[in-house]
């Protein structure tokens, strides 16, 4: 039978600390519902006695009907001098009513002497006194050694004896905490078999990330003997961040053959990676292994030429094991293998040894020399490709001249657009207002093609983003705009590049609804 590893969630409590997140209690809902879909163990909620945001969500959080995961709340050992029974903080746990409280205590006695400012022996029974209360009152109590490894490391026994406390007094499993971020593995490994063999619990690991190391570090407590690790979804938390999840889940999972979350659930890694970026209102992070954009994208041409014949040639795992995606880039770097996969994935069949196949390859370099990329922008590849396979113009329609003006001052400007629109060898003169000069050419341009194409109205602008191509140039330089647009049920991407930026963006607009025809 496969090892089981608990998979324990802070993405709500220790994630929340992280710079630039925020998490609304309806936020902290979502995520907590969605964690327990995807099979963790042990869900972090917060620290209630930190703030009222995290009171409110234990109490809502009651209503949650959770299937796989326990809530945890989490909180400090007892002050010193009083009685948990008598410490407000503590008797805060037990009110929100969670099956699970999470305890973190001091187990560096430099910690212990200048942070506490107590004596060891007072330390011990603050960790004894808390948990047993708390025990006591039906709740299962993970006990975190905050700065484990850098008390171990200061004084072994000590360190030792924080850990016994806290299982002696029923906690059901003691947590190493790599609290700064600064151990490296095999000193990770060191203290997991010594607190292994001395505190007479499991053991869990949790860790940041401020050496680059939390992942490293994490399976090497795993590998020495730790069953429970805890992290957070995307790697979020304090300063660098913890252990991504994203990233521990499948290589223990995939890699080691232990059990973490359902088998279906891995499927589901990359949907969870961008659900939490979602939430927190950040863009993801292509370059996150196993989950993001570019964890199995191919651009090199001889890369893509062995994947085509041989899909595991440079791949560890086949993306689909974690949710992902195969994905084929085509830039002046690739070859004639990289534009056949990735036509494929636009649904066109190309030829690898016909002249037009040669001739839409060589087009694509000298564009990508020009300024241009197709990374994001596939509908305006199809579009080319189709061209050059003589299947279609590159739109039905043709924008004849086009006209921006705006009025107004700093604080406010008024911006419209006239679009001349040749359709059907007919033209047509369009004339609409907008918020800025982008947004009125494409109103004026929708205004012109949905009287001829009816279905174009459910087509919107999605996302626009510009890039200056090269700075020495100023405010002369060229730019790239690509625009995203959708008609609710799918999206694409379209490009455009000019030294005029409202003339880039009218090219990929133009991309945008010609591509929408052409589906």
């Amino acid at each position: 039978m496969a090892r089981s590893i608990e998979i324990y969630d802070t993405t709500l409590r220790d994630g929340a600390q992280g710079l630039g997140i925020h998490f609304s209690v309806e936020d902290k809902l979502r995520v907590a519902a969605e964690l327990d879909r995807f099979g963790v163990a042990y869900i972090e909620g917060g620290w209630p006695g930190s703030n009222p945001r995290d009171v409110e969500f234990f109490e809502r959080a009651r209503k949650l009907k959770l299937r796989h995961a326990k809530l945890a709340a989490f909180g400090s050992t007892r002050r010193k001098g009083v009685k948990a029974s008598e410490d407000a903080q503590v008797k805060g746990l037990l009110a929100v009513g969670t099956p699970v409280v999470t305890l973190y205590g001091k187990t560096s006695l430099t910690h212990v002497r200048e942070v506490l400012r107590c004596s060891p022996e007072e330390n011990l029974a603050m960790i004894a006194d808390t948990v047993a209360y708390l025990v006591r009152h039906g709740r299962e109590v993970v006990y975190d050694l905050e700065h484990a490894v850098d008390g171990w490391k200061e004084d072994r026994a000590y360190a030792l004896a924080c850990a016994k406390a806290a299982a002696g007094a029923g906690a059901s499993r003691v947590v190493i905490c790599d609290t700064n971020g600064g151990s490296l593995p095999d000193e990770v490994a060191a203290a997991t078999r010594d607190f292994l063999a001395a505190a007479g619990a499991p053991v869990g690991i949790h860790t940041h990330d401020d050496a680059g190391l939390a992942l490293a570090n994490a399976l090497a407590a795993l590998d020495a003997g730790a069953s429970h690790v805890q992290g957070t979804v995307n790697g979020i938390g304090e300063r660098t961040g913890n252990c991504d999840l994203t990233a521990a889940i499948p290589v223990a999972q995939l890699k080691r053959g232990w059990r973490c979350v359902p088998a279906a659930s891995l499927r589901r890694l990359t949907g969870l990676s961008r659900f939490l970026d979602g939430v927190v209102n950040q863009a993801p992070d292509p370059r996150r292994p196993w989950v993001g954009a570019a964890a199995f994208a191919h651009k090199g041409g001889t890369h893509v030429d062995a994947i085509r014949k041989f899909a595991a040639a440079y791949e560890h795992v086949d993306p689909a094991a974690v949710g992902n995606a195969r994905d084929v880039l085509v830039s002046d770097q690739s070859g004639r293998s990289n534009l056949i996969l990735k036509a494929r994935d636009l649904g066109i069949e190309l030829d690898k040894d016909a002249p037009s196949t040669r001739a839409a390859l060589d087009e694509l370099k000298r564009l990508e020399h020009e300024g241009w990329s197709f990374e994001d922008a596939e509908a305006s590849l199809a579009l080319l490709l189709r061209r050059h396979l003589g299947e279609a113009a590159a739109a039905p329609f043709s924008v004849v001249t086009y006209h921006v003006s705006v009025r107004g001052g700093l604080n406010h400007a008024a911006c419209e657009a006239t679009v001349r629109v040749r359709l059907a060898g007919k033209e047509t003169l369009t004339v609409a207002e907008g918020d800025g000069p982008v947004h009125a050419l494409d109103q004026a341009l929708r205004e012109a093609l949905i009287r001829a194409f009816p279905r174009l109205a459910k087509v919107h602008l999605a996302d626009y983003k510009v890039r200056v191509l090269s700075g020495a140039d100023g405010t002369s330089a060229k730019t790239r705009v690509v625009v995203r647009s959708s008609d609710g049920s799918e999206s694409w991407g379209t490009v455009g590049v000019s030294a005029n930026l409202v003339e880039a963006s009218l090219r990929a607009l133009i991309d945008g609804y010609a591509h929408a025809l052409a589906r």
